[in-house]
C-alpha cells in the first residue's frame, strides 16, 4: 500500500467543502469551521507586493528565501523570541507552517521512529509525521489540567524508539498556552533523552486577556536539537500568501533542509517574501486590534453557550477556537453533522485525535468575522435549545 493511502484528506476539509457547496447553492452558512483569519492583509503588506511586481522581483531568489527577509526573521526571533543563537544562516523559508512541518519530518524521520504530540492536535501536524514514515504517539490534554501539555505525561510516552516531541503552544483546537515552569520541564525532558523538539507557534501573536507567548527555544538557546516553527497565516493574515518559517542551529538538520526545498519547491514565491518582510514591521497596534476582536467574537460565542450543557467551553486566552465538551450521552459526530445541515460550522472532536476526551468534543472557531459571528450566535442557541 502507498503511503498516502494511510493518510486522511482531513475532515476538516470535507466537512468545510461541503458547506462551501452547500453556500453556493444558496444556503446560508457560518464559518466556524474553519482557522482561517478574515481580516484583509495590512496595506503595506499590499504596498510591498505591488512595489515587488512593478521592480520585476519575480525570477528565481535563494533556495532558502531571500537574503532581507530572513535577515529580519533573525532579528526578530533573536529580539521577540529570545532565540539568541539564530542567524539568517539558521531560517529557512517554507510555503506556510503546513510545508515547514512536512519539511522538518522528512529531515528527522526514519521509517518507525516515533514522535510524541499532544491529543487534541491539528490533524496535519500528526498526518505529516505519519506521511514520513513515523509513528506518532498522543498524550492526552485533560480539561482538569487546562488542556496544558504535561512534562510528566510526555516522559510516560518516552520508549527507545522516540525520535522528537512535538508542542504545539498556543495550541490549535484548544487555544491552551504551555505556561513556563512546564515548557521548562519539557525542555529538559527532550535534553534529558537527547530527543529533538518540534515547536510549532503559529499562534504567537493571536493572545488576549493576559495570555503570553514564551518560545520553548529561549529556554535552551545551546540545544541544538531546538526546532522552531512560525507561520504569517495566523499572525499577519497571511493565510493565502503561504509563509512560513524554520528556526534551528543544527549544521545537518540545515543541510537536509536545503536538499529537500530544493527537490521540492525550489524557492518559496519571491513575490509573498517580499510581503513578509513588510509584515515584520506592521506597527503593533494593528495585531492588536486583530486580538481584541478576537476576544469579542470568543465572548459572544461564549454568551450564546451559556445556560446549556449540551457543549461545555474551555475558554481560551489564545487562538481563535472554543474547544467544547459534549455532553456524555451525545454523539459528537451527530451533533456536529446536525449542526452542519443548518450551516453551523464546526469541527468534531475526531478531526484532532483519539483520546477520550478529544473524542468527545467540538471545535468551534471564530476566526471568521464578527458580523458572522453575530449573526451565527441566534441559530447556535436556538439549534442547542431545540436539541434532542
Amino acid at each position: 500500500m502507498n503511503r498516502l493511502d494511510q493518510i486522511s484528506l482531513g475532515k476538516i476539509v470535507v466537512i468545510r467543502e461541503k458547506l462551501l457547496d452547500a453556500q453556493r447553492n444558496g444556503k446560508k452558512i457560518y464559518r466556524f469551521e474553519s482557522g482561517d483569519p478574515s481580516f484583509d492583509i495590512h496595506q503595506d503588506i499590499k504596498i510591498a507586493i505591488e512595489k515587488a511586481l512593478k521592480e520585476n522581483k519575480t525570477h528565481y531568489i535563494p533556495n532558502n528565501g531571500i537574503p532581507e527577509l530572513r535577515d529580519a526573521l533573525a532579528k526578530k526571533l533573536n529580539n521577540e523570541n529570545g532565540l539568541t543563537k539564530i542567524s539568517d544562516k539558521h531560517i529557512s523559508v517554507t510555503n506556510g507552517a503546513m510545508h515547514a512541518l512536512y519539511v522538518v519530518y522528512q529531515c528527522l524521520v526514519d521509517e518507525g521512529d516515533e514522535i510524541i504530540f499532544p491529543d487534541p492536535m491539528w490533524t496535519e501536524a500528526v498526518e505529516n509525521a505519519r506521511l514520513a514514515g513515523a509513528i506518532t504517539i498522543g498524550v492526552e490534554l485533560r480539561p482538569e489540567d487546562g488542556y496544558i501539555y504535561l512534562a510528566k505525561n510526555i516522559e510516560s510516552k518516552i520508549t527507545s524508539k522516540t525520535k522528537a516531541i512535538f508542542i504545539n503552544s498556543p495550541h490549535n483546537p484548544t487555544g491552551a498556552i504551555v505556561p513556563k515552569d512546564e515548557l521548562i520541564k519539557i525542555a529538559q525532558l527532550a535534553i534529558k533523552h537527547n530527543l529533538w523538539l518540534i515547536s510549532d507557534e503559529a499562534y504567537e501573536h493571536v493572545l488576549y486577556d493576559g495570555g503570553k507567548h514564551i518560545s520553548i527555544g529561549s529556554l535552551i538557546p545551546d540545544y541544538d536539537k531546538m526546532i522552531s516553527v512560525y507561520s504569517f497565516s495566523k499572525s499577519f493574515a497571511m493565510s493565502g500568501l503561504r509563509l512560513g518559517c524554520i528556526a534551528c542551529t543544527n549544521e545537518t538538520f540545515n543541510q537536509r533542509t536545503a536538499k529537500l526545498l530544493r527537490c521540492t519547491v525550489n524557492g518559496i514565491n519571491s513575490i509573498a517574501q517580499w510581503g513578509a518582510l513588510a509584515a515584520l514591521t506592521t506597527p503593533p497596534e494593528w495585531i492588536l486590534e486583530m486580538n481584541n476582536q478576537y476576544r469579542l467574537r470568543r465572548d459572544l460565542l461564549l454568551e450564546a453557550l451559556a445556560g446549556q450543557d449540551i457543549l461545555v467551553p474551555f475558554i481560551p486566552k489564545a487562538a481563535f477556537y472554543l474547544w467544547c465538551k459534549v455532553k456524555e450521552g451525545i454523539d459528537p459526530n451527530h451533533l456536529s453533522e446536525e449542526m452542519a445541515k443548518i450551516g453551523l460550522g464546526n469541527a468534531p472532536g475526531d478531526c484532532f485525535g483519539e483520546s477520550a476526551s478529544t473524542l468527545q468534543a467540538i471545535r468551534i472557531a471564530f476566526s471568521c468575522s464578527t458580523q458572522m459571528i453575530e449573526q451565527g450566535v441566534g441559530p447556535l442557541q436556538e439549534f442547542l435549545k431545540n436539541f434532542k
